[in-house]
């Protein structure tokens, strides 16, 4: 049984504005540029550069206006247009347009609160009037171009000072208020570098060369991670990466010849890439050579060849659209629609259309549901919009390969469920839980390469030969209390590679409550959890199975994963609790501790919320450790309170000097608490060092005695010699002079007690004692 594809029109573009402008520029225009939104609701059509006549057409599926600027006369005309995506806005995302010229103008557009387009900013991207953009490319709210600079007059026309004259640039788009975007300030990333073709992934930017740039550079390619700010620079033809931080020593761009320079054997001569066309495919490239060899680019540098398209279909003048769906490359050749396997690069389908002024969409473009199109290319034509949809040619009543595994797999894990509930074969194809019939069936359809499935059912394979050997084991009382504790490890292992909902969480609780020790060791295997060489815990388990942990997603009285962890911790290793938890929100993403109502308590207060239940002086140490470890500052002060009324100071001061490098303003509020008990009694005087270490940068002389001003205790009577009976001594000068001097060294103003405190000058002479006469001398006197 042999798959096959078939179009199905999921629109006949009547449903989007200006459809009779929009059909006649599809029929009409071969070569235009085709752009859907992020939203998928917009289409942008642009003339290419060199046309009679610009135009530019976008339009909206469903109501709405489309949008025709006015293009500029003259011999610069617009070079490319981009959706862009503005953050920050509490209404929602909006289509933001970006308009890019040749001569460097740019314009940003908007819908408001009005349905109608308007112009949001007007802005020259080139700081020299004479410079002109050259290529360009946007993605999210980044927009990037590469402009070549003005040469000076004594640079020589084709000159290697003259092919280095580019560099790259990027912008911003930053909200201006509710309705209002603008592009923000210039960066430079590259200097001195050649003519590069930007393209935009989903993730990353790559750098082309073209058939202008450099020769004895035409080989390099570039990809800049705009989220890690990091640079990779790859060579297919020589098999060479090199990585490099952009924001190293404080630097946020680079020299394009230093930057190459630095990679060995990069500029040993290599022939130039042979691109007929390049396209993005998800976050990776395709470049395209003019004998129909097709090749990936992999955004972390690496490269391999994916296949080779049919001979004699890439004529001149024919336009060629690349794109990847579901493991499959579709490539548009004209009025031709070739399918190959990515995997193998062997042809799955080739299909010959109606017409040769066909575009090959995003995944983004409007008009399409995912799950009934799941993930198929989709083509634009004067026609309409249509995807590409995998049909199973079946013959007489007989099913596919992929359904008889299936239907066998049910049939077998149905005989062997413990629920009442009817197991499907859709249950089987959707879920996470049974991985061998989803691995079998990937083998069978031929979609993964033979190495990593083995790999997969390997383990598949082991786990289940030793589950039937335990069983053995069982039925014959051999070891029966060691066998359950390992049946019951083994079952945790299974419930924590599904989704933790439902059954499946009062399975877990069931577990725990009965093996805790067991279910312990059988979490802490999977998770990878490990003490490093200084004793922090560490894990190397994956985020999926963190996230699964971490979900606060608790039901019918069975308590979620990370509070049943909790729980087993303080029964078995209540020393383990803080670190876990510390590790646990080191682990945590965004939106992990949602609720069914909303956002959730942090991690360290659902573990406090465990511990409620358990009551002694160890609880109270361990509640302690997890609002310190928590680092939130409410809770950190917390903590603190507690342990000034227990007289912890050594402790105070150790949590004060941990968070001072990380947190100035939790290093003044705990220096503000210590400083007001310091002013009460003399507790603190045996650890006047330490306060000193911990006293603000900022914090001058005159605030560190206003400080002390508000907690000294207020005197009853006339001041005392010395204190009364029982009594803690005053505090004194002598006793401040430390924390004035580290005051005084860090503060940058001068303190108006600089004279008082700090006299350079030596102290005044002591008085010569006066000669008194003896009391013989009086007599004789």
């Amino acid at each position: 049984m042999k798959r096959a594809s078939t179009l199905r029109l999921l629109s006949d573009l009547s449903d989007f504005s200006n459809a009779n402008q929009l059909r006649e520029v599809l029929e009409k225009e071969p070569l235009a540029r085709v752009r859907s939104s992020p939203d998928g609701r917009h289409l942008l059509l642009l003339r290419p550069p060199g046309s009679p006549a610009p135009l530019l057409l976008v339009s909206r599926k469903g109501a709405g206006l489309g949008l025709e600027p006015p293009c500029p006369a003259g011999p610069a005309p617009v070079l490319d247009a981009f959706f862009l995506q503005c953050p920050g806005w509490a209404s929602g995302p909006r289509p933001v347009l970006a308009l890019v010229w040749a001569s460097g103008r740019a314009e940003v557009w908007g819908t408001g609160v009005q349905p109608e387009w308007q112009l949001l900013q007007q802005v020259e991207l080139c700081v020299s009037s004479k410079a002109r953009v050259v290529s360009a490319a946007a993605l999210g709210n980044r927009l990037v171009w590469c402009e070549e600079r003005p040469a000076s007059t004594e640079v020589t026309p084709g000159s290697v000072q003259a092919a280095f004259g580019h560099c790259v640039c990027a912008r911003a788009l930053e909200p201006h208020g509710e309705h209002r975007a603008m592009l923000g300030a210039p960066k430079i990333l590259l200097h001195h570098c050649p003519h590069f073709q930007l393209l935009a992934s989903r993730s990353d930017f790559f750098m082309v060369p073209t058939a202008t740039t450099w020769p004895n550079v035409a080989h390099i390619l570039l990809i800049w991670y705009p989220a890690k700010g990091r640079i990779t620079v790859t060579a297919p033809t020589h098999n060479l990466t090199y990585n490099k931080n952009l924001s190293s020593k404080g630097r946020d761009s680079w020299d394009f010849r230093s930057l190459i320079r630095r990679v060995p054997g990069l500029l040993s001569g290599g022939e130039p890439l042979d691109i007929h066309t390049c396209a993005p495919a998800q976050e990776n490239l395709l470049l395209l050579s003019p004998k129909g060899a097709v090749s990936l680019i992999r955004r972390d540098g690496g490269t391999r060849a994916v296949g080779i398209l049919g001979p004699g279909l890439l004529a001149p003048g024919v336009p060629v659209s690349l794109g990847v769906f579901n493991n499959t490359l579709a490539c548009v050749l004209g009025s031709g629609l070739e399918l190959l396997d990515m995997g193998s690069g062997r042809l799955l389908e080739r299909k010959v259309l109606s017409t040769d002024r066909v575009h090959l969409l995003e995944l983004s473009a409007p008009g399409i549901d995912e799950d009934e199109n799941k993930g198929g290319p989709r083509l634009l034509s004067a026609s309409g919009l249509f995807c590409v949809i995998w049909e199973v040619r079946r013959e007489g009543e007989w099913l596919n390969s992929e359904d008889l595994v299936f239907e066998e797999a049910c049939g077998y894990y149905q005989r062997r469920s413990l629920l009442g509930a009817r197991l499907t074969t859709d249950d089987l194809r959707k879920g996470s839980t049974f991985r061998a019939p989803l691995a079998l069936a990937a083998i069978l359809q031929g979609h993964q390469p033979p190495t990593k499935l083995l790999t997969d059912l390997q383990a598949e394979l082991r786990d289940y030969h030793g589950l039937e050997r335990l069983k053995t084991r069982l039925v014959a009382a051999d070891g029966q209390e060691e066998g359950w504790a390992e049946l019951a490890e083994r079952e945790v292992e299974r419930l924590l590679r599904s989704d933790l909902t439902g059954d499946k969480l009062s399975q877990l609780n069931a577990i725990f409550s009965a093996f805790p020790a067991a279910a312990w060791c059988s979490t802490r295997r999977a998770l990878q959890l490990q003490l490093d060489e200084v004793g922090q815990l560490k894990s190397r388990a994956p985020p999926d199975l963190w996230k699964k942990v971490l979900v606060d997603a608790g039901s019918d009285g069975a308590l979620p994963a990370f509070e049943l962890l909790c729980q087993c911790l303080c029964r078995l290793e209540p020393c383990w609790l803080p670190p876990f938890v510390e590790l646990a929100q080191q682990q945590g993403g965004p939106g992990w501790g949602l609720g069914a109502g909303g956002p959730g308590p942090p991690l360290y207060r659902r573990a406090l919320a465990v511990l409620g239940d358990w009551a002694g002086a160890r609880a109270e140490a361990l509640e302690l450790e997890l609002l310190l470890g928590s680092g939130r500052p409410k809770a950190v002060l917390q903590a603190i309170g507690q342990l000034v009324q227990a007289g912890q100071w050594e402790r105070i001061l150790d949590a004060g000097l941990a968070f001072s490098p990380s947190s100035p303003l939790l290093q003044m509020e705990i220096f503000t608490v210590l400083l007001a008990e310091f002013a009460r009694h003399r507790q603190l005087d045996a650890h006047i060092t330490r306060l000193r270490h911990l006293c603000p940068p900022d914090l001058t002389p005159t605030d560190l005695l206003l400080l002390l001003k508000k907690h000294l205790p207020d005197e009853e009577g006339p001041p005392a010699p010395f204190p009364k009976m029982g009594a803690d001594p005053p505090l004194t000068v002598g006793l401040l002079r430390d924390l004035l001097e580290q005051a005084r060294s860090e503060a940058q103003v001068p303190s108006p007690y600089e004279d008082i405190l700090w006299d350079s000058g030596s102290c005044p002479p002591h008085p010569k004692s006066r000669q008194y006469p003896s009391q013989g001398q009086r007599n004789q006197n």
